[in-house]
């Protein structure tokens, strides 16, 4: 019998670079000579859901009582003893194959037709086109099966007739504090563990739903935390009614997708519909942003979208947005305001963000992105620098408007219906994010040291309104022969103007960075260079 906790199934690397296989409890194993420092699938997101499996282990297991706590275990990471210990109460809970509950599998042995192995992938099930090469993946060794399952439980899209999408919804955001001094394995997982306290034995079928008989929503009903399942099952979250079909091989055999021999393999499994409906379970997950449309709405997961993570998205994902509708993952606010100044973690310490971009039942990819977190020493520089990077994120959202509708402006006539798609228009301020990423961090980090962010908020208007003038240019070269010359002229005209602190928008591009207006704002026109 294969088990999740006790049996080696995680690839890893150590520091000198050797790389071997081990269970949970290793991952301290010869921490202050040659420590594990990263999981090692070969495929992103099978790595970033491993951290969030771990992650949710320990949060269960032996999870800090208060930040006292955390940081003792910070200082002196726990031993694979101690580690051994804390996980052998759930060890039954992670059993992956034999009689009895399998992990996140329904503990009933499901009457369905059987799917091939490869759709267990997340990228593979629901899709096509010429990146998705369906019949390579036949049979998958116990741990590449164990984390694909886990995978799709967690993130699970839109699957069709009843399939549910995972806890936070179809491909949610995962968000991560990577320190940056300590380069551990275990001090990346204990960097994102919440304060918790350990579950006793009676709330183990709240918190493993593969442990009792699934609640399923064939009438709608639904999985709320707290009075239906127990708070800690936000990280084994089980949507899919799923059981894997396990076959003995007379020797071992190679998983086709990571070259690993086991002796028994997953080819197949089954799926029935109608499994949990989780409701209510929004705000709840310690690795994930929310938002809410309006005040008073449903708080929802933030998803991936095209084009990654950068410092645009630096509201919601660090920091709270000014009207409270964008939260940062728990963590990442409690890393932020509390657990890195007890740490020397103050510089290099990284946002991971990552994965599926999902359209319903498609994944359309996977993205990972680490930003820095610009971390200053005390609380009060700490409150300035975030009051800049809000200033300088909404300024660039603003400027990025602006530039469209001078570019729509200048190609179109009044009135004219424009597809956002027309001459790369929505593309244009994708441009203006991309030439000010390293400048926005640059400018944080000059910040830190100041008293006064003035001259930081008058580069940056500077700054946009030279890129925003240079990318109209790119986009609408001025002809003087073309008969539509003074409209373009005029749409140029009037972007510089704005983003000189003239007129409406430039009222509100020079609010938003607390700029004084220009004097004699209402009689000058200005003049655009």
């Amino acid at each position: 019998m294969f088990n999740l906790l006790t049996n080696p199934w995680l690839p890893i690397v150590r520091q000198d670079g050797t790389k071997s296989v081990i269970a949970p409890r290793d991952i301290t194993e010869d921490i202050s000579s040659n420590p594990v420092i990263a999981v090692n699938w070969p495929r992103a997101d099978f790595r970033l859901a491993t951290m969030e499996l771990l992650v949710g282990l320990i949060a269960t297991a032996c999870p800090p009582a208060d930040e006292d706590d955390w940081l003792d275990a910070w200082e002196a990471p726990h031993s694979p003893e101690k580690l051994d210990g804390a996980f052998a109460p759930l060890a039954h809970a992670f059993s992956f194959d034999g009689p009895g509950p399998r992990f996140m599998q329904d503990l009933a042995d499901l009457d369905a037709d059987e799917e091939p192995v490869e759709n267990l992938l997340i990228e593979v099930a629901g899709n096509s086109g010429p990146l998705v090469h369906p019949g390579r993946t036949k049979r998958m060794g116990r741990p590449a099966a164990a984390i694909s399952l886990y995978t799709l439980q967690s993130w699970s899209p839109s699957g069709g007739r009843g399939n549910r999408t995972g806890l936070r919804g179809g491909g949610p955001m995962v968000t991560m504090v990577a320190p940056g001094r300590h380069r551990s394995l275990w001090h990346h997982i204990w960097a994102n563990v919440p304060l918790g306290r350990k579950p006793e034995p009676v709330d183990f079928p709240r918190i493993f739903p593969w442990l009792s008989p699934t609640i399923t929503s064939v009438n709608d009903e639904v999985v709320t935390p707290d009075d239906v399942a127990h708070p800690l099952q936000v990280w084994w979250g089980m949507p899919r009614r799923i059981r894997l079909s396990f076959v003995q091989l007379p020797s071992p055999a190679p998983c086709d997708l990571t070259g690993a021999l086991d002796s028994s393999v997953v080819t197949g499994w089954r799926q029935r519909p109608h499994g949990p409906k989780y409701v209510g379970w929004g705000a709840r997950h310690p690795l994930t942003p929310t938002y809410q449309n309006k005040a008073g709405e449903e708080i929802l997961s933030v998803h991936p979208n095209p084009g990654g993570v950068g410092y645009r998205n630096w509201i919601g994902l660090v920091l709270r947005s000014p009207d409270g509708l964008r939260r940062p993952a728990p963590i990442v606010s409690t890393w932020r305001n509390d657990r890195y100044r007890g740490t020397e973690e103050a510089k290099g310490a990284r946002l991971i963000a990552g994965g599926y971009d999902t359209d319903n039942m498609k994944a359309r990819g996977f993205m990972e992105t680490e930003v820095p977190l610009v971390l200053a020493s005390s609380k009060e520089v700490q409150e300035r620098l975030d009051a800049l990077a809000t200033s300088l994120v909404r300024a660039s959202e603003r400027a990025s408007y602006q530039l469209r509708k001078a570019v729509q402006q200048a190609l179109y006539h009044p009135g004219a219906k424009v597809k956002a798609t027309a001459h790369g228009i929505a593309l244009l301020g994708d441009r203006v994010w991309l030439e000010t990423e390293s400048a926005f961090f640059s400018a944080l980090d000059r910040a830190m040291s100041l008293d006064d962010t003035a001259p930081e908020r008058v580069a940056w208007q500077v700054r946009l309104r030279g890129l925003a003038l240079r990318i109209f240019d790119d986009t609408v070269p001025i002809d003087p022969l073309d008969r539509n010359n003074a409209r373009q002229v005029r749409a140029r005209f009037f972007l510089g103007l704005g983003l000189s602190g003239y007129g409406k928008d430039g009222q509100s591009f020079f609010q938003i960075l607390e700029m004084p207006l220009p004097a004699q704002e209402k009689k000058s026109k200005g003049k655009a260079s």
